[in-house]
């Protein structure tokens, strides 16, 4: 199973004018639709005074979770050419809002899709894009008796930790990337009380 993806680690910015528009964009990581809409609504406040706020993102390790909103601009025009920005880096768990200042002169269906593609595209080349390995974390409770057992675990299959609570029941999150999920699971059947999903 493949789990490590591309991703962007920093926002990256755009600026592309053209008969007066001018169009700001800015690439985000994101990680969750919820922090999409947090990361908007910001925007629409600060360039309150914007004609537009059009947007696409891909989130996930396979990129299934994805949006693209054209914001009031012609079907298409939009966010669909931002998305296809992020598709053609092969990008996930990014979030790219091109915000449009109206020059008074409208630039044609063609004209839109150039000015969103080319802004958006070098909010992304100005991105700082890294791999992520896709995975989840899971709280695991053990007596305090396994716990050589579970940090030989921990040790083995490299797993970041933290939250740990060491008493007689011991308690610890540990982020497991997808590829050692079931191998992870078989092992700590026999030694934990408990092993959740977060």
């Amino acid at each position: 199973m493949i789990d490590i993806y591309k991703s962007i680690s920093s926002q990256g910015e755009g600026l592309f004018r053209d008969n007066g528009s001018r169009f700001i964009a800015t690439a985000f990581p994101v990680e969750s639709e919820a922090e999409v809409k947090e990361i908007v609504a910001g925007l629409k406040k600060e360039y309150h005074d914007a004609r537009h706020h059009c947007y696409a993102y891909r989130i996930g390790a396979s990129g299934s979770i994805w949006r693209a909103s054209d914001d009031g601009e012609p079907s298409g025009s939009a966010g669909r050419p931002i998305l296809g920005q992020i598709d053609s880096a092969g990008l996930s768990d990014i979030l790219v809002v091109v915000v449009r200042y109206f020059g008074g002169i409208k630039l044609g269906i063609p004209g839109l899709i150039r000015a969103y593609k080319t802004s958006a595209s070098e909010a992304i080349a100005n991105s700082a894009v890294t791999e992520k390995i896709a995975g989840s974390w899971y709280r695991v409770g053990f007596g305090y008796e396994a716990m050589p057992a579970v940090m030989k675990i921990v040790k083995e299959l490299d797993l970041p930790q933290r939250k740990r609570e060491f008493s007689s029941d011991c308690t610890m999150e540990l982020r497991v990337r997808d590829s050692l999920k079931e191998d992870f699971l078989e092992r700590l059947d026999t030694i934990c009380n408990f092993a959740e999903i977060l």
